[in-house]
Order: structure tokens, then sequence, then C-alpha cells
């Protein structure tokens, strides 16, 4: 990652829309806050007595402040005050004027994240969405089975959190906010002190009064204040300073950080604990079952007194382990019955369904045999008490290893969130620069532009510049480059390294939800919780699986029951106590069990949560599951040349003057012009400028004043500089300029061109005046990598914006026989689209601005690192270190990682498949082999388990290049 320059640290890493804001004065957005805005588009609009109608019956509703109907568009925007009226009570209003509303496409739409409890397959996972779905102003709703996460998209007129969590609820399971989209710029504070609502009037008149503080809510049984911020005016530490402000002698607050429970690990860490106990608990009943009816009846004198009659043909044994099934049945097996409940209501069928349906028809039928033999002294039958409490005992022993399994699987992801340091130590510094005092202070409650002090071994707290002293700083736990990277003034650090060797001070620039560690575990979890396309299959299985597997069990039971009672099959096959009924019932009981779908719903969310958790671990983040499927499917990769293939720091070399124009006025000209453009080429002539200005003892860094700047994509820049009329570029904007290109310019372009330089012309009022022959070497890995990839049977083609000729000889460097040059951005995604067109999935491997149009239009994109947050912000794959080898790992990974799921795939539909003839006794009349039903269940945890260890073993996923590039190891270590 690059390492210098305070400009790209005024901007996220990776940008979200809602980053974007305008600035209004404090008083205008607390007035936002307080009133809401709904648009509409009003279908039948005759005339314009239709929209004053409307206006006059909206207008009169409590709470709406202003309405705005255009008769020609058909468009209302309404404001109202969210506490008396609400969008959907308005949209009807206006529909008993009978007009036809729809709502407006760029309507405002909230996003939050929920953590559900209790989702045990897939069949429970569509559920929750099917729940979400039916919610009035849900928009979607994606939930992740492995990451046991929910996302929303939803409209905040008409729905908020709470409701959604009553629909969860409703539907039979657990749920609990995890963060609201607007939650980036909030801090939640408790306050000690808070206990009337004079105490909350005063904290809310005192913080509202704070610049830069948007919306004050006040939760004053909890002792709760939440406060909406402006990062770039406040902070949480001046907040809990003005709160502290606001107590008086009477009454003094103490406020400090909200903090609650570590989410997700501390509920996975309740849910094992409460599996586990629920397993021994269910362990210390049935065992004592399974020992009184398989192995105490063999032993005497125990299976005497376990056979004594206690009235007509009940026996010891058969009351014990009644009383000892029963227990397990309705008390430790509650939970299945809850979960059968809450799916049959809704219409569906899931785990819980067939674990109820298995135990319950063993466990009656045994009570009917306990009847049978209390009220009869000649009927003999054999209870199946054992299959139900073992059944379950093995169910929870399987969901306790699962869990446990599970929870290593976002492992990857829970390093990332504990790089941060806990504490920091905050600098309080004079007008002159010089340390007044020293506080140690929790990481959260710092603001921007504070000063930390960071000594040798301690993490970097936060993103920032270094502004005193000099080190060196190990990035690999971002990174993943394990090169100690040299830190001096000016330079930016990242939240979450270490510090190795120096006392550094550092300015803040980015905290909390803004820092570059902070958005790439967002990033990761979003990719979790995204579903694969592939996870279609196991989702279409589901929707029928659970009904087939009952109609199963139902003609298993009928299958042997009708030729046992038809005598069709010798009695000899019928076991001992036990009756033709019985067998029927036992093989019927261990299909419905032997086939539960677990595990085909864990198959591919436990694969990719551990493959983009390795990814990012090494510094590749993957955006989904989607981009993670597109990408072993690849066939070719495109690359842009400058910043891609080349370092991306290209330098002026040499300077052709073609006029009487002199050399500092040239570099002036073309350095004013080029000074606003973000082109790596365009940055080379500024600093070359700069070297000038030093190189002649000159300090003023001054340049002149640029008008009328433009950009000529794919092409160069242009500017009006004192009078003068500039053109920066190359030779394809001076012949769109009609600027004349005369043989001793083209000669020259020609050389520099076989030298694989690019020529960067300058014209002044139509005539070329000079040109600026600048290179860009070459990554030291380029070439290895598109040997590698030519290996993996993918072609490899350069688009670039430069010359031919240069163009050519970079490509021939690296191996590259394709190249398409001389392109601007729009043709580069044309180029893109035509691959496609011939049936190529086409990844795109870029850096710049100019780049994201063909990073959309590829399958899959790839933005290194170090470029712009705009192309970082399009692409599918992330390369944090800009090192070209990671494109092969996210390929490979891509490959491995789908390979796994169709392992898992096997995994999951081989114990049904292999299982379920099995448990129905299609073995039985030839090999005497039959599937107890306690031991299907054990079969079916097994499944489960062997999915998620499956997905495990990415953990140990190696690069494939390391072992290639080991002789130019000392090259891959330079080349970021």
């Amino acid at each position: 990652m690059e390492q210098n320059g305070k400009d790209s640290l005024t901007a996220p890493l990776i940008q979200s829309p809602e980053s974007i804001s305008v600035d209004f004065s404090q008083e205008s957005s607390r007035n936002e806050k307080r009133t809401r805005k709904v648009k509409f588009t009003i279908r039948g609009i005759q005339c314009a007595s239709c929209a004053v109608s409307i206006e006059s019956v909206v207008g009169n509703m409590k709470g709406v402040e202003s309405v705005s109907v255009s008769p020609l568009q058909g468009h209302a925007i309404i404001r109202y005050r969210p506490e008396f009226v609400n969008a959907k009570k308005i949209k009807e209003t206006i529909e008993e004027l009978n007009f036809e509303v729809d709502e407006f496409p760029d309507q405002d739409i909230a996003v939050c994240r929920l953590r559900i409890k209790g989702m045990a397959c897939t069949s429970c996972s569509e559920s929750v969405e099917r729940a979400l779905l039916m919610v009035d102003g849900v928009k979607k709703a994606i939930v992740g089975l492995a990451l046991e996460e929910a996302k929303i998209h939803f409209d905040p007129n008409i729905t908020d959190s709470i409701h959604l969590i009553e629909a969860i609820e409703d539907a039979g399971f657990g749920a609990d906010l995890i963060n609201s989209g607007d939650d980036s710029n909030k801090v939640h504070l408790k306050v000690d002190g808070l206990d009337s609502l004079e105490d909350a009037t005063i904290i809310k008149s005192y913080l509202e009064a704070v610049e830069g503080v948007n919306h004050v809510e006040i939760d004053q049984v909890n002792h709760k204040v939440t406060v909406a911020y402006d990062p770039d005016l406040t902070g949480p530490r001046s907040l809990i300073e003005c709160i502290q402000e606001a107590g008086h002698s009477s009454n003094l607050f103490h406020a400090s950080l909200y903090t609650t429970s570590r989410g997700r690990e501390t509920e996975r860490h309740h849910e094992t604990i409460a599996y586990r106990n629920q397993f021994l608990w269910s362990c210390v009943f049935s065992v004592p079952v399974f020992m009184f009816s398989m192995i105490l009846p063999m032993i005497s004198p125990i299976g005497d007194w376990l056979g004594y009659r206690l009235y007509n043909n009940l026996t010891m044994g058969m009351l014990l382990r009644w009383v000892f099934c029963t227990p397990v049945q309705f008390i430790i097996g509650w939970r299945f019955y809850v979960g059968s409940y809450h799916a049959l209501r809704r219409g569906y069928s899931n785990m819980d369904v067939l674990v109820a349906l298995g135990t319950n028809a063993a466990y009656f039928y045994s009570i009917y045999i306990v009847i049978k033999a209390l009220t009869s002294e000649s009927f003999e039958g054999q209870d199946f008490f054992e299959t139900s409490s073992m059944l379950i005992s093995f169910i929870l022993l399987g969901k306790y290893l699962e869990v446990v399994a599970k929870g290593k699987t976002s492992d990857a992801l829970s390093k990332l969130t504990e790089l941060a340091p806990d504490t920091a130590t905050l600098l309080n510094l004079d007008l002159d620069g010089n340390v007044i005092s020293e506080t140690e202070i929790n990481t959260q409650l710092l603001q921007r532009n504070d000063v930390i002090k960071i000594v040798p071994g301690e993490k970097v707290p936060v993103d920032g510049i270094v502004i005193r002293g000099q080190s060196h700083v190990n990035e690999s736990m971002i990174t993943g480059e394990a090169r100690a990277i040299a830190k001096r003034p000016g330079d930016k650090v990242i939240g979450g390294t270490v510090n190795e060797n120096g006392c550094i001070l550092v300015k803040a620039t980015h905290v909390g939800s803004e820092t570059a560690l902070s958005q790439i575990v967002q990033l990761v979890e979003a990719a979790q919780l995204a579903r694969a396309p592939v996870q279609k299959l196991a989702d279409k299985i589901s929707r029928f699986f659970v009904p087939t597997v009952v109609a199963a069990a139902f003609i298993t039971w009928l299958g042997w029951f009708i030729p046992g009672e038809a005598h069709l099959y010798p009695r000899s096959w019928i076991p001992k106590a036990m009756d033709g009924f019985e067998l029927a019932l036992q093989f019927g009981i261990s299909v419905l069990v032997v086939a539960c779908p677990c595990a085909l719903g864990l198959a591919t969310p436990t694969a990719v949560m551990v493959a983009t958790g390795k990814g990012a671990s090494q510094g590749i983040l993957i955006k989904g599951g989607n981009a993670l499927e597109k990408a072993h499917k690849v066939k070719v990769v495109v690359f842009d040349k400058t910043g891609t293939l080349t370092v991306g720091r290209p330098a002026v070399v040499q300077a052709k003057i073609f006029s009487k124009i002199s050399l500092r006025e040239l570099s002036d000209l073309a350095a004013a012009t080029e000074v606003n453009s973000e082109h790596p080429l365009a940055k080379a002539v500024v600093e070359y400028a700069k070297k000038l200005h030093q190189q002649y003892a000159s300090y003023d860094d001054h340049l002149p004043e640029a008008n009328d700047f433009e950009v000529h994509p794919g092409a160069g820049v242009s500017a009006s500089i004192g009078g003068k009329r500039v053109l920066v570029g190359n030779k394809r904007l001076m012949l769109a300029s009609h600027v004349p290109i005369n043989p001793e310019i083209q000669d020259y372009m020609t050389d520099m061109e076989h030298l694989a330089r690019t020529c960067v012309l300058v014209a002044v009022d139509g005539v070329i005046s000079g040109a600026f022959a600048v290179s860009d070497p070459l990554k030291p890995e380029a070439g290895r990598v598109v040997s590698f990839l030519s290996s993996m049977n993918i072609s490899s083609i350069m688009v670039t914006g430069d010359n031919w000729a240069t163009a050519t000889t970079i490509a021939r460097e690296v191996g590259i026989d394709e190249v398409f040059a001389e392109t601007d951005p729009v043709g580069k995604a044309e180029r893109i689209k035509e691959l496609q067109t011939k049936g190529m999935i086409v990844a795109m491997v870029g850096d710049g601005i100019n780049d994201s149009p063909a990073l959309v239009a590829a399958d899959v994109g790839m933005a290194i690192g170090a470029g712009t947050d705009i192309a970082i912000e399009a692409a599918d794959v992330v390369l944090m270190k800009s090192n070209l080898e990671d494109v092969i790992t996210a390929i490979d990974l891509s490959r491995k990682t789908l390979s796994r799921i169709q392992l898992n795939y096997v995994w999951a539909l081989g114990y049904n498949v292999l299982g379920m003839p099995i448990a129905a006794g299609i073995l039985y009349p030839f090999m005497g082999i039959r599937l107890p039903p306690w031991l299907a269940g054990a079969c079916m945890a097994a499944s489960s388990l062997s999915v998620v260890c499956s997905s495990l073993l990415l953990q140990s996923y190696k690069k494939p290049l390391q072992v290639q590039g080991e002789q130019g190891s000392d090259d891959y270590s330079n080349s970021v």
C-alpha cells in the first residue's frame, strides 16, 4: 500500500454512497430531523384542480407541514412530522381520492442488521426472509444462515427496526439489533444521575447547543443518551464533557460510553454453553434409558429385576424407561416443539418438524405399548423409549459440535476486529506544539485532529498522519506485506498496525467506523452475508425436501407394514419382541431423521465465510459470494497499464523544448494545468516542476492559477493560465484540438515510445512548446503473474489509454500478446463487453478513476488497493497490497472455494442419498442391516459436522505463486 501523501487520507479507503454529505447549518439539520419527506408518483391527475384537491386534503392532515403536487409530472412531495402521521397513512388518504399512488423510485431507504437466534437450517433462514418481506416498507431482506444475521433495506417512513424484530419473533426466532445504517456517526452514552424528566431536558438542551450535534435521543429508563453528530465538528469526548458540564450542585451527571457485550462472540458462547448443557442433561436421562433397554437386561440378576412384572405385563424396566425418557422428550426436547409450531404456523417445514415427528412417533407408540402391557396379561411388545431419548441426545450433540465448528469459521473476522487497541495516549499540545499533558483514553473516544503518541511495540489506534518522529510500522495485519514500512512526518499510518522501533506523534484523520480497519471488517461481514448463486440450488432443494422426506417416511412405513400384515415376507425377518408394525415404524422414523437438510444449508455459507475471512487476512477483500463464485470461471484477465502492471509512480526522465520558452516556464505551465488531475502522469509532471524549483533554489512552490480546467478522458487536460490556452496530454489531444505536430516532434515521440517512455506534450496557444518523457517502471512480479495465468489456461490482455508504441513495449516485456492502446474509459468497458459477447468470463484489474467503468462492466472487477476510492467502490475484489500476485491468489482461492462447496454438497447429500435407502431397509432383506433411529440421528449430526469441518479446511489455504516466486522473493518483498 502506498505510504506517502496526506491527500489520500481525506477520504475513507472504501467509500460508501452514504459518506457523501452536504453541509447545512446546524439549525436546518435539526429541523430536518424533526420532519420527514416522502415522495409519491400519482397517476390520474387530469388538471390543476386535481393537484389542488390533493394538496388541500393532505395538507389538512394532522402532522403534515407542506404539500407540493406537480400536475404535469404527477409527482407529490410531502413533509410531515412522524409522531403524528406516517407515509402509509398519507398514501391511503390520496388513494381514497381515487388516485393511484406509487412510491417514488428515489425514495430514501434505510438499512439495518439484525442478529437472528434459533435458525437451524435453510428452511429457517427462508422463513425469516419471508417474514421480513411481508412487513410493509421492507424492500429487500437477506438472511445469512452461517453468519446468523439479517440485512434489511426498508423505508423508514413506513417501518423501523422494532417492527422488524417483532416480525422475526412472530416467526418463532429471536432477534437483536446489531446496527442501523445511520450508526456511523452516532455515539451511545450511559449517564449516571439521569433520574428525572428535568434532567433529561437539561442534558438535551446542553447537547443541542453543541456545534455539530444533529439529533439527541434520551432513554430515561435505561439512563442512555444517543447523539448523532458531525465528526468534522465534534466527537464523543466533547459530548461527554458537555453532559458533565450540564450537572449542577444538586445533581451531578457522569457520562461514559454505553458498552454492550461483544455481540456475535457472546451470543455464540451462550449458544454453545446452552447446547452443551442440554446435551449433558439429556445424557443424564438418556444413558439410563439406553442401559435399561440394551445392556442391563443381559446382565443377571439386574436383568431379572428389570423384567419383574409390576402389573400384568408392565415390567420394571419398561416403567423406568418411560420415567427417564419423558423429561428428555418434553423438557429437554421442548425446543423442537416450539420450532415445529412456528414453522407449521407459517406454512413451511424444517428440521424441528422432522425431529418432532420422529421422536413423537417413537414416544407415543411406546406409551401405547405401556398401556397395552398394563391392561393385558398376554400382550408382549417392545417399546421405543430409547429411540426417542437417544435421538434427541444425538441431535443435541450434533448441534453442539456444529456451533463450536461454526464459531471457527469467523475466526479471521474476529482477529480483524481485535486488531485495534483498546486504549490510546492522547496528547494535549500548546500553540507552539509542545506537549502539555498525556492522557490514556478509550480508543472509541478519539476524535478527528486529536494528536496521539505511539511508542515502540504499540498498535496504531486509528488512521492518521505522522506529524513528528520517525519509525517503521508493520502493516502486515492489514495489507499482508511482511516488510516494515518507514514512516516520517507526512506519511499515513493505518489503525491496527504495529509501531516497531521509534516514537511517533500521529494526528487522527479517520476515527470510528471511518478507519480502514473498520471498513475492511464491514466489507468482509457484508461478503459473508451475501448469498452466492450456487446456494440457490440448496435453497430450491430445501423448499420441497422436508415434505418429500415426510412422504418418503410414510411410504416406507406402509411399504413394510402392509406386506408384514399380508405375510408377504418371512416372520423371521421381524426381530424378537417386535411385531411388523413396530419394525415398519422404526424404518419410517429412521428415514425421517437421517434425511434432515441441515448440512445442505451450511454447505455454501460456511465455505464462503472461511474463504472471505482467509482472503481478508492475506490482503484480498472479496465482496461477497457472487464475486467468489464468478472468479473461478475467469478465462481472460484484462490489465490496465499505469499503476497496475507498472508501479504507478511514474517520473519525468527527460524534457525537450520545441520553442523559445524556458524549461522553468514550460514546467510551471504544465504543472499548473495538471495539478488538478489525479492521473499518475500528471503527478509526475507536477513533481518534476517542484524539483526544478528546488534545483534553482527557489522556495516559492506557488504555481500560476489555472482557469477553465477541463479533463479530456483518455487524452489529457486543458486550462487557461495568464491568458494562455495550455493543453497537456497525448497525441490524440493535440490532433483533436487541431494542434499541428511537426516531424521533429513526431521523431522524438517515436524514439521515446521505443524506450517504453510516455510522451506528455505541452501546447501553448495552439503550438507544441515542449514535451516530457515519463517512465513508469514495471512491477517486478508482472511477468511472473502473466506467465502463471497462462499456465492456468487464462489469457492476459492489456488495455490502456497510453500510446501504441509504449503499450506494445510494456506488453512485450511482461509477455502479453494482445494489446488495446489509446483507449478511453468508455472504450475499455466496450472492449470487455466485446470479450463477454464471445462467451468469455472476464476479470478486469485496474486502479484509477478511468478504470471504474471497466471494473463495473467486467464479470469480476479487481481494484488495486493503493488506487482511488471510486475504483475500489466499483470493484468486486480489492487487492490491498497492490501486488499483482494477488490476482492469481483471488482466482485460485475462488476455485478452491467452489471445489470445497461442491465437496460439501457431496457430504450433505451423500448422507441422504446413501442413508435414506439404508434407513428405509433396502439392505435388510439381503444382509439383515437396518439403521436404528438413534443411529440415524447420529448420521444426521455427522452430516452437518462434516460440512462445517470440510469448510474449515480452507483455513490451511496457501498462495499458489509463493513457491513459484521463491527465486524472486527479494523482488516480491519490495514490490509494494
